[in-house]
Protein backbone atom coordinates (compact mmCIF):
# COMPACT_ATOMS: atom_id res chain seq x y z
CA UNK A 1 0.00 0.00 0.00
CA UNK A 2 1.39 3.39 -1.00
CA UNK A 3 2.29 5.80 1.78
CA UNK A 4 2.33 8.88 -0.42
CA UNK A 5 1.09 12.22 0.97
CA UNK A 6 2.22 14.31 -2.00
CA UNK A 7 0.16 17.45 -2.49
CA UNK A 8 -1.22 17.39 1.05
CA UNK A 9 -0.65 19.87 3.85
CA UNK A 10 -0.36 18.60 7.40
CA UNK A 11 -0.23 20.51 10.68
CA UNK A 12 1.14 18.89 13.84
CA UNK A 13 0.96 20.29 17.37
CA UNK A 14 3.77 19.63 19.80
CA UNK A 15 5.90 19.17 16.70
CA UNK A 16 9.26 20.43 17.95
CA UNK A 17 10.17 17.25 19.83
CA UNK A 18 9.19 13.68 20.60
CA UNK A 19 6.31 11.99 18.78
CA UNK A 20 5.25 15.22 17.08
CA UNK A 21 8.65 15.78 15.49
CA UNK A 22 8.92 12.18 14.32
CA UNK A 23 5.42 12.38 12.80
CA UNK A 24 6.33 15.62 11.04
CA UNK A 25 9.44 13.93 9.65
CA UNK A 26 7.43 10.95 8.44
CA UNK A 27 4.81 13.13 6.76
CA UNK A 28 7.49 15.25 5.09
CA UNK A 29 9.27 12.14 3.79
CA UNK A 30 5.92 10.98 2.38
CA UNK A 31 5.67 14.20 0.36
CA UNK A 32 3.48 16.44 2.51
CA UNK A 33 4.11 20.06 3.33
CA UNK A 34 4.14 20.20 7.12
CA UNK A 35 3.36 23.06 9.47
CA UNK A 36 5.05 22.40 12.79
CA UNK A 37 3.13 23.96 15.69
CA UNK A 38 4.84 24.44 19.03
CA UNK A 39 5.58 27.06 21.67
CA UNK A 40 9.36 26.57 21.79
CA UNK A 41 10.65 28.83 19.01
CA UNK A 42 14.27 27.63 19.21
CA UNK A 43 13.32 23.98 18.82
CA UNK A 44 10.84 24.86 16.08
CA UNK A 45 13.56 26.65 14.13
CA UNK A 46 15.91 23.66 14.43
CA UNK A 47 13.22 21.22 13.34
CA UNK A 48 12.22 23.28 10.31
CA UNK A 49 15.85 23.73 9.29
CA UNK A 50 16.27 19.94 9.41
CA UNK A 51 13.11 19.17 7.43
CA UNK A 52 13.77 21.68 4.66
CA UNK A 53 11.64 23.92 2.44
CA UNK A 54 8.42 21.92 2.82
CA UNK A 55 8.35 22.59 6.58
CA UNK A 56 6.94 25.76 8.14
CA UNK A 57 7.12 26.87 11.80
CA UNK A 58 4.04 28.17 13.60
CA UNK A 59 4.54 29.30 17.18
CA UNK A 60 1.32 28.94 19.17
CA UNK A 61 0.64 28.86 22.89
CA UNK A 62 -1.97 26.12 23.03
CA UNK A 63 -3.28 27.49 26.32
CA UNK A 64 -4.16 30.79 24.59
CA UNK A 65 -7.71 30.29 23.34
CA UNK A 66 -7.83 33.00 20.64
CA UNK A 67 -4.44 31.89 19.29
CA UNK A 68 -5.68 28.31 19.05
CA UNK A 69 -8.87 29.43 17.31
CA UNK A 70 -6.77 31.01 14.54
CA UNK A 71 -4.73 27.88 13.75
CA UNK A 72 -6.55 26.87 10.57
CA UNK A 73 -6.45 30.39 9.16
CA UNK A 74 -2.74 30.71 9.84
CA UNK A 75 -1.92 27.29 8.38
CA UNK A 76 -3.84 28.06 5.19
CA UNK A 77 -2.09 31.43 4.90
CA UNK A 78 1.27 29.66 5.18
CA UNK A 79 0.70 26.57 3.09
CA UNK A 80 -2.41 27.18 0.99
CA UNK A 81 -4.63 24.44 2.39
CA UNK A 82 -5.03 21.99 5.27
CA UNK A 83 -5.62 18.27 4.76
CA UNK A 84 -4.24 16.66 7.92
CA UNK A 85 -4.37 17.88 11.51
CA UNK A 86 -2.49 15.93 14.14
CA UNK A 87 -3.43 17.00 17.67
CA UNK A 88 -0.35 15.61 19.32
CA UNK A 89 0.71 18.07 22.05
CA UNK A 90 0.34 16.83 25.59
CA UNK A 91 1.98 16.49 28.96
CA UNK A 92 2.28 13.87 31.66
CA UNK A 93 1.82 13.73 35.43
CA UNK A 94 1.95 10.42 37.25
CA UNK A 95 2.14 9.24 40.82
CA UNK A 96 -0.25 8.63 43.73
CA UNK A 97 -3.24 10.96 43.74
CA UNK A 98 -2.93 11.48 47.49
CA UNK A 99 0.50 13.06 46.89
CA UNK A 100 -0.48 14.90 43.72
CA UNK A 101 -0.21 18.60 42.93
CA UNK A 102 -3.64 19.81 41.76
CA UNK A 103 -2.05 22.78 39.99
CA UNK A 104 0.10 20.40 37.96
CA UNK A 105 -3.02 18.37 37.20
CA UNK A 106 -4.79 21.50 35.97
CA UNK A 107 -1.92 22.36 33.63
CA UNK A 108 -1.87 18.85 32.21
CA UNK A 109 -5.63 18.65 31.79
CA UNK A 110 -5.70 22.02 30.07
CA UNK A 111 -3.20 20.82 27.48
CA UNK A 112 -4.26 17.18 27.10
CA UNK A 113 -7.99 17.86 27.02
CA UNK A 114 -9.01 21.50 26.55
CA UNK A 115 -6.26 22.51 24.12
CA UNK A 116 -6.62 19.31 22.12
CA UNK A 117 -10.38 19.71 21.76
CA UNK A 118 -10.16 23.42 20.98
CA UNK A 119 -7.44 23.02 18.36
CA UNK A 120 -9.45 20.32 16.62
CA UNK A 121 -12.54 22.52 16.73
CA UNK A 122 -10.49 25.25 15.05
CA UNK A 123 -9.85 23.15 11.93
CA UNK A 124 -13.26 21.50 11.55
CA UNK A 125 -14.97 24.29 9.54
CA UNK A 126 -12.15 24.35 6.98
CA UNK A 127 -12.14 20.58 6.51
CA UNK A 128 -15.91 20.43 6.41
CA UNK A 129 -16.05 23.12 3.73
CA UNK A 130 -13.61 21.23 1.52
CA UNK A 131 -15.38 17.93 2.19
CA UNK A 132 -12.27 16.03 3.21
CA UNK A 133 -9.56 15.81 5.82
CA UNK A 134 -7.86 13.67 8.42
CA UNK A 135 -7.72 14.36 12.13
CA UNK A 136 -5.40 12.20 14.20
CA UNK A 137 -5.09 12.54 17.95
CA UNK A 138 -2.18 11.25 20.02
CA UNK A 139 -3.95 9.41 22.80
CA UNK A 140 -2.45 6.64 24.93
CA UNK A 141 -3.00 3.05 25.88
CA UNK A 142 -3.96 4.69 29.20
CA UNK A 143 -7.10 5.83 27.40
CA UNK A 144 -8.40 2.26 27.22
CA UNK A 145 -6.60 0.54 30.12
CA UNK A 146 -6.69 2.42 33.45
CA UNK A 147 -3.07 2.68 34.56
CA UNK A 148 -2.92 2.62 38.33
CA UNK A 149 0.17 4.81 38.77
CA UNK A 150 -1.18 7.68 36.62
CA UNK A 151 -4.84 8.27 37.51
CA UNK A 152 -5.20 11.86 36.30
CA UNK A 153 -3.24 11.29 33.09
CA UNK A 154 -5.38 8.19 32.48
CA UNK A 155 -8.51 10.26 33.01
CA UNK A 156 -7.31 12.83 30.46
CA UNK A 157 -6.81 10.13 27.84
CA UNK A 158 -10.19 8.52 28.56
CA UNK A 159 -11.65 11.96 27.79
CA UNK A 160 -9.68 12.07 24.54
CA UNK A 161 -11.02 8.67 23.54
CA UNK A 162 -14.62 9.71 24.20
CA UNK A 163 -14.11 12.83 22.10
CA UNK A 164 -12.52 10.94 19.21
CA UNK A 165 -15.27 8.32 19.08
CA UNK A 166 -18.12 10.81 19.13
CA UNK A 167 -16.48 13.36 16.83
CA UNK A 168 -15.68 10.67 14.26
CA UNK A 169 -19.35 9.85 13.97
CA UNK A 170 -20.35 13.51 13.71
CA UNK A 171 -17.86 14.16 10.91
CA UNK A 172 -18.81 11.20 8.69
CA UNK A 173 -21.28 13.32 6.62
CA UNK A 174 -18.56 15.94 6.13
CA UNK A 175 -16.00 13.55 4.64
CA UNK A 176 -13.56 14.00 7.53
CA UNK A 177 -11.86 10.99 9.08
CA UNK A 178 -11.06 11.03 12.81
CA UNK A 179 -8.87 8.54 14.65
CA UNK A 180 -6.48 8.12 17.54
CA UNK A 181 -3.10 6.50 17.92
CA UNK A 182 -2.69 4.96 21.37
CA UNK A 183 0.95 4.26 22.21
CA UNK A 184 2.35 2.57 25.23
CA UNK A 185 5.52 3.95 26.85
CA UNK A 186 7.63 5.91 24.35
CA UNK A 187 11.09 7.42 24.67
CA UNK A 188 10.20 11.14 24.64
CA UNK A 189 10.80 14.15 26.91
CA UNK A 190 7.61 13.16 28.78
CA UNK A 191 9.54 10.43 30.59
CA UNK A 192 12.52 12.63 31.45
CA UNK A 193 11.47 12.60 35.11
CA UNK A 194 11.39 8.81 35.36
CA UNK A 195 13.81 7.47 38.01
CA UNK A 196 16.96 6.04 36.46
CA UNK A 197 16.20 2.58 37.87
CA UNK A 198 12.71 2.54 36.33
CA UNK A 199 14.08 3.66 32.96
CA UNK A 200 16.79 1.01 33.04
CA UNK A 201 14.28 -1.70 33.92
CA UNK A 202 11.95 -0.61 31.12
CA UNK A 203 14.76 -0.81 28.59
CA UNK A 204 15.91 -4.17 29.88
CA UNK A 205 12.41 -5.67 29.61
CA UNK A 206 11.68 -4.23 26.15
CA UNK A 207 8.97 -2.02 27.64
CA UNK A 208 9.79 1.18 25.75
CA UNK A 209 9.56 2.03 22.08
CA UNK A 210 10.88 4.86 19.96
CA UNK A 211 8.85 7.81 18.72
CA UNK A 212 9.56 6.87 15.10
CA UNK A 213 7.58 3.66 15.62
CA UNK A 214 4.53 5.73 16.58
CA UNK A 215 5.12 7.90 13.51
CA UNK A 216 5.05 4.79 11.32
CA UNK A 217 1.64 3.93 12.80
CA UNK A 218 0.31 7.44 12.16
CA UNK A 219 1.49 7.34 8.56
CA UNK A 220 -0.31 4.01 8.15
CA UNK A 221 -3.52 5.62 9.42
CA UNK A 222 -3.23 8.56 7.06
CA UNK A 223 -2.64 6.47 3.95
CA UNK A 224 -5.60 4.12 4.14
CA UNK A 225 -7.99 4.21 1.17
CA UNK A 226 -10.48 7.11 1.34
CA UNK A 227 -13.35 4.88 2.40
CA UNK A 228 -11.47 3.40 5.38
CA UNK A 229 -10.78 4.94 8.78
CA UNK A 230 -8.53 3.59 11.52
CA UNK A 231 -10.51 4.70 14.56
CA UNK A 232 -8.04 3.44 17.21
CA UNK A 233 -4.56 2.07 16.69
CA UNK A 234 -2.94 0.69 19.84
CA UNK A 235 0.83 0.27 19.56
CA UNK A 236 2.80 -1.26 22.41
CA UNK A 237 6.35 -2.27 23.16
CA UNK A 238 6.53 -6.05 22.98
CA UNK A 239 7.39 -6.31 26.68
CA UNK A 240 4.36 -4.42 27.99
CA UNK A 241 1.86 -6.77 29.64
CA UNK A 242 -1.52 -4.99 29.43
Amino acid sequence: MSQDLSGKVAAVTGAASGIGLECARAMARAGARVVLIDYAQDRLDRAVAELGPNAHPLRVDLTDGPAVDAIATRVVEMAGRLDIFHANAGSYVGGPAIEGDPDAWDRMLNLNVNAAFRSIRAVLPHMSAQGSGDIVVTSSVAGVVPVVWEPVYTASKFAVQAFVHTLRRQMIPHGVRVGAVLPGPVVTPLIDDWPAAKLAEARATNSLMEAREVADAVLFMLTRPPGVVVRDLVILPQGVDL
